[in-house]
């Protein structure tokens, strides 16, 4: 076992660290999943309906509506949280640019590496559609936005 201050993981025993993880996030940082979603409202109500095709009108506003709420300096403690929810440490505080968190399509992404391997969240404000493929507000609570996964 690794201390709290080291890299690695701290309890070779520990349950699913993606569902510690998720549920982390979910709980103890419901108003930063809130907030991601809110801006998400905001960003598909600046769209011409209920969808849009350009990818432009999504990762780019919703990055810049996140920072206007004060909601994309939250993530790395997020992150950070939730990584210590999974087991694991840090070496390093994240910072709020890649690799550790970034603005997409479907919402933003959090990412941290142990030597253990990667824990990656992400708080899925919107859903891409296929033929034709076009971006559509996502899941609606926080409870069904908040997605992880360790490999």
């Amino acid at each position: 076992m690794s201390s709290g201050t080291q890299p690695g993981r701290v309890a070779d025993d520990a349950p699913d660290p993606a569902e510690l993880a998720r549920r982390h996030v979910r709980d103890a940082h419901a108003e930063t999943v809130e907030a991601v979603l809110d801006c998400a409202d905001s960003v598909a109500d600046s769209w011409d309906g209920p969808a849009t095709s350009d990818p432009g009108e999504v990762a780019g506003p919703l990055r810049a509506e996140l920072d206007v709420r004060d909601a994309w300096a939250r993530l790395p403690d997020v992150l950070a949280g939730a990584v210590r929810a999974a087991g694991f440490s840090l070496p390093a505080s994240p910072v709020a640019a890649p690799p550790y968190v970034a603005a997409t399509s479907r919402g933003p992404v959090l990412r941290a590496t142990v030597p253990e391997g990667r824990l990656v969240l992400v708080v899925r404000a919107f859903a891409v559609e296929r033929d034709p493929t076009r971006y559509v507000r996502g899941p609606w609570s926080a409870r069904e936005a908040v997605c992880a996964t360790f490999k």
